[in-house]
């Protein structure tokens, strides 16, 4: 059975190299930190790298991040995978807790992380499922 855990989380970005631009086309990578409110309380840190086409604002973004907190009152980590894509038409993002990623008390979490941002500020709705504790 799925349960659901939203919340803010605050997130700063950083460049980890000078972005790589050639024929119109635009790579960079950086590096993520982040802080989560709410249902899940903890930290992440990750790398993201991108791709964009100066020619019609399309984008493409991969990223991975380690988030380390508490959920339902159980302590431990678990990896993220990010999958994203921004056209003309609109945008797409897939954020999926990485198979067998957790660790301590989140042993065997399972799910998938909505991302919406709203007046600049961050929100997560995280749909997962947890064994039952031990």
């Amino acid at each position: 059975m799925s349960t659901h855990a939203a919340g803010p989380f605050d997130v700063t970005v950083r460049p980890l190299a000078p972005e790589d631009k050639a024929e119109g086309i635009a790579l960079g990578r950086f590096s993520l930190d982040k802080q989560y409110h709410g249902d899940l309380e903890g930290t992440a840190t990750g790398e993201m790298v991108t791709a964009g086409a100066d020619s019609n604002g399309s984008a493409v973004y991969v990223a991975i991040e380690r988030v380390t907190a508490t959920l339902q009152g159980r302590r431990g980590s678990f990896v993220l995978a990010h999958q994203g894509t921004m056209t003309r038409e609109g945008r797409t993002l897939t954020v999926v807790v990485a198979p067998a990623s957790g660790t301590g008390q989140l042993v065997g979490i399972t799910g998938t992380m909505a991302i919406t941002i709203v007046d600049g500020k961050h929100f997560y709705d995280f749909e997962y499922t947890l064994a039952a504790a031990p």
